[in-house]
């Protein structure tokens, strides 16, 4: 795939042009190596005018609504406040052939024709947490073509889910009533990191079931130490398809945004992110290097075999491998 220039592309994602965003977006999001340099240069552009959006989080077990819920809040905002809103939206993806279920390019087709809005769906693979590899400079992108607001919905299919709190301000975990133990992989793994848990579809359950469980959910919620930001995670129901429970919602997000905002804790987690960002990015190089070098390809597979008939462990040979990586290709072949 062929890309135009850094600049063109900068001019266009300045310009607020939606098409040449989705470029940009794709560029960052590519793994191959020749697009590396072009994507760094597009978003050492970009990084001067990015920053200053409210970074939301979305999860949740898979049926809860979550894009129907972030297609009328996503609204909410706009008609009420009129922010203008980035959707990052990924969807389930085969590890073996990369397919995508992409259906997020249907539920919010009505958000996505709004001038104000952007969605962007994109395959969940390849990192853990149901997020894509190009999250964090998609983010830089959205911002940077004047989007104060961006979400970021996750797959939610398990603990990992915790790691799209590294990249956002707010995490909003979303719940079925009487979801019961089926969902605590989800739950238990990310509710410590959410700012806000909020139970769906009230449309569908008696308010006797919500009030209960919206009851279980703050007890759950105190059994976790304070939050660094001296936020108390608030519980809340709603019904996406009705409207009902939107508008708190959305005042309880203005409130939290106003009091990291004064008390330097936005800051700071913005600098917490931006080490994040570092380190994952240095990880995947070392995996990159490791993975390009011939000598190591060829070892590979010989300890692999030496692995399967017992006559190595595996940390063994991963230590004669990574020794074969940083000695460059000299020394004995193990």
């Amino acid at each position: 795939m062929t890309f135009p220039s850094a600049e063109e592309l900068f001019e266009g994602v300045r310009d607020r042009d939606r098409v040449m965003l989705a470029r940009g977006i794709t560029l960052v999001e590519s793994a191959h190596a020749d697009h590396r340099e072009l994507a760094k240069d597009l978003l050492d552009a970009c990084l001067p005018l990015s920053g200053k959006a409210s970074r939301i989080g979305i999860t949740g077990a898979p049926g809860v609504g979550k894009s129907t819920f972030i297609e009328a809040f996503a609204s909410r905002l706009i008609s009420s406040e009129n922010r203008r809103v980035a959707v990052l939206a990924y969807d389930p993806a085969s590890e073996r052939t990369g397919g995508s279920i992409l259906g997020d390019k249907t539920r919010m087709t009505r958000l996505a024709n709004h001038p104000k809005a952007f969605v962007r769906p994109a395959p969940g693979k390849r990192q853990a947490g149901g997020i894509g590899g190009g999250t964090r400079q998609s983010v830089i992108l959205c911002e940077a073509a004047g989007y104060d607001t961006i979400f970021v919905e996750t797959v939610g299919s398990g603990q990992a889910e915790t790691k799209v709190s590294d990249m956002v301000d707010f995490l909003m975990l979303l719940t079925l009533p009487g979801s019961g133990d089926e969902l605590q992989g989800v739950k238990r793994g990310v509710m410590e990191e959410a700012d806000m848990v909020i139970l769906t579809k009230e449309d569908t359950h008696s308010p006797k079931i919500m009030r209960l469980e919206a009851r279980r959910m703050k007890t759950a919620l105190r059994l976790f130490p304070p939050k660094e930001s001296d936020w108390t995670p608030p519980v809340h129901t709603c019904s996406a398809q009705e409207g009902s429970g939107l508008d708190i919602i959305r005042k309880e997000l203005g409130d939290y945004e106003q009091l990291i905002r004064t008390s330097g804790y936005l800051e700071a987690r913005r600098r917490r992110q931006i080490g994040s960002w570092l380190r994952e990015t240095l990880d995947a190089r070392l995996l990159d290097a490791v993975r390009a070098d011939t000598r190591v390809n060829r070892l590979l597979e010989e300890y692999e075999e030496q692995a399967a008939r017992h006559e190595t462990g595996v940390a063994a040979a991963v230590d004669l491998l990574l020794k074969a990586f940083l000695e460059g290709g000299e020394g004995d072949d193990g």
